[in-house]
C-alpha cells in the first residue's frame, strides 16, 4: 500500500479525494496497489467530513512521516506551497500538483531537486485541467520539433467571450454571469488580464523548448477591452474572438510567447471551442497539428488528472521520469515587436474612415457597424509597425492580431 497526503482541500484537493475514493478498484488495478490518504493538510475545519482523523493543521507531521510517500499540492499561489513542496521533495516524497503559478515559476528547481532525490514532480493537472497535454508533450510528441503551440488556455474568459459572441452579453455582463455561475472569482483579474493564460503557455513553452520561459516576461493582454462592437466586426470576418496563449519557434531555436485576443477564423477547429472547454492546438515538424480538447477546469475533471499523476509516481516509485528544463540561461525568447501578423483594428470618430485609410491603404474594409466608426483588417505588419501606427492614430477603439 501506497500512503499519501493531500495539502490543501479545496475544489481541487476534495476531488482528489473523491476520486480516489469512488474509483479505488481502478486505481489500485492501475497503479499495482492500493493508494491511502493519510493525511489530508487545511486550516480550516471541516467538521461534516466522515474522515476527521485525516485532518492536520501542521505540515510537518506530513513532512517526517517516513510512510507517506506521495503528496498531492492543490493549495495554490507560491508561498506556502513552494516551500511545502519543496520540503517534501527534500524529504524523498513525490509530489503531484495542479499548482500553474508555482510550476510556471519556480518548475524547473522543483525538477532538479527531486532529480536529486530521485523522486518525481509531477504537474499533469497544471495546464488544461483533465485534458491530457503534458505527458503528451513528454511521450508521445518527443520525436518532433515543436513548431508552434496555440492554446484557448483559460475556460472562464473563453466562457465570457461565448456569452459575447453567442448572447450579445456585454463583457460586464457575461463576466457577471460567469461569477454567478462560480467560472469566475470575486476578483477575476488572473483570468480576465491573462495572467492564468501566461503561465500555462509558459509551462507548455518549458516543456516543448527545454528552457524556463519566465512569465513576467511574456507579454500578455487580456480580453476587459473588448466590446460587442469587435465581436460584430469578427462575426463579419468570418471569424470569432478568442484569447489565446501562443508560443511560435523561429528556425535559430528562439521563440515568441505571448497572450492576447486574437480574430480567430472559422476554419481554424480553436474557433468552435466554447463555454468552458480549454483546447490546444499544437504542431509538430513531423506530425502537422494536432488537438488537445476537453474540460479545463472543474473538480473531478482535474482532479483525475492528479490522480493520474498520482499512480504515475506509484508505477514510478524507484525509476523516476526523466525530464527538466533549463534555468533561462538559453534566453530562447525573442522581443514581439518582430513578430508579424494581420491586424484587425477600429477607430471612433467623424474622420474615422478617412484616418484608417490613410493609415493602412492597403486595408480590407469591413462594413461601419455603426456612424462615426470605422473598422479594417490590415496586411501583415509586425508589433512595432503597428505600436507606431497606433501612436500616430491617437486613440484606437480596437486592436487584435488575426489567427
Amino acid at each position: 500500500m501506497f500512503q499519501a497526503a493531500i495539502m490543501g482541500f479545496g475544489t481541487v484537493g476534495s476531488g482528489v479525494y473523491e476520486v480516489l475514493d469512488r474509483n479505488a478498484a481502478t486505481v489500485t488495478k492501475n497503479a499495482k496497489q492500493s493508494i491511502e490518504v493519510k493525511y489530508i493538510l487545511d486550516l480550516r475545519d471541516f467538521p461534516d467530513a466522515p474522515y476527521q482523523e485525516k485532518f492536520v493543521k501542521d505540515f510537518a507531521v506530513i513532512e517526517n512521516d517516513p510512510e507517506v510517500r506521495i503528496v498531492v499540492e492543490t493549495m495554490g499561489g507560491k508561498g506556502a506551497a513552494y516551500e511545502f513542496t519543496k520540503r517534501c521533495l527534500l524529504a524523498g516524497k513525490h509530489v503531484v500538483t495542479s499548482n500553474k503559478e508555482l510550476v510556471a515559476c519556480h518548475g524547473a528547481e522543483l525538477l532538479r531537486i527531486a532529480a536529486e532525490h530521485n523522486v518525481n514532480y509531477l504537474f499533469e493537472a497544471s495546464v488544461g485541467g483533465g485534458i491530457p497535454i503534458i505527458r503528451p508533450m513528454l511521450q508521445c510528441l518527443t520525436a518532433n520539433r515543436m513548431l508552434h503551440i496555440t492554446g484557448i488556455l483559460n475556460g472562464t474568459t473563453n466562457y465570457i467571450l461565448t456569452r459575447m459572441i453567442h448572447a450579445g452579453l456585454t463583457f460586464d455582463a457575461a463576466l457577471k454571469e460567469a461569477q454567478q455561475k462560480g467560472y469566475a472569482e470575486a476578483n477575476p483579474a488572473a483570468d480576465v488580464d491573462g495572467v492564468d493564460a501566461c503561465r500555462k503557455i509558459c509551462i507548455l513553452s518549458d516543456i516543448a523548448y527545454g528552457d524556463n520561459i519566465f512569465p513576467e516576461e511574456v507579454e500578455t493582454e487580456g480580453i476587459s477591452k473588448i466590446t460587442l462592437a469587435d465581436v460584430g466586426y469578427a462575426a463579419q470576418a468570418d471569424c470569432v474572438v478568442k484569447l489565446l496563449g501562443r508560443a511560435v519557434l523561429q528556425e535559430d531555436g528562439t521563440l515568441y510567447a505571448f497572450v492576447a485576443p486574437h480574430f480567430v477564423s472559422k476554419i481554424c477547429p480553436l474557433a468552435s471551442v466554447d463555454d468552458v472547454f480549454n483546447a490546444i492546438l499544437v504542431s509538430g515538424d513531423m506530425l502537422g497539428d494536432a488537438m488537445f480538447y476537453g474540460q479545463g477546469a472543474g473538480k473531478l475533471a482535474t482532479a483525475s488528472a492528479v490522480v493520474a499523476d498520482v499512480i504515475d509516481c506509484v508505477r514510478h516509485d524507484k525509476h523516476r521520469r526523466q525530464f527538466d528544463w533549463g534555468d533561462g540561461s538559453k534566453k530562447l525568447l525573442r522581443p514581439l515587436n518582430s513578430f508579424a501578423s494581420r491586424w484587425y483594428v477600429r477607430l471612433t470618430g467623424d474622420d474615422a474612415a478617412a484616418r484608417l485609410l490613410a493609415a493602412f491603404p492597403d486595408c480590407t474594409q469591413l462594413s461601419a457597424q455603426a456612424e462615426g466608426e470605422a473598422a479594417c483588417l490590415t496586411a501583415e505588419l509586425t508589433t512595432a509597425q503597428m505600436n507606431e501606427k497606433r501612436a500616430a492614430l491617437g486613440s484606437v477603439a480596437g486592436c487584435m492580431r488575426l489567427l
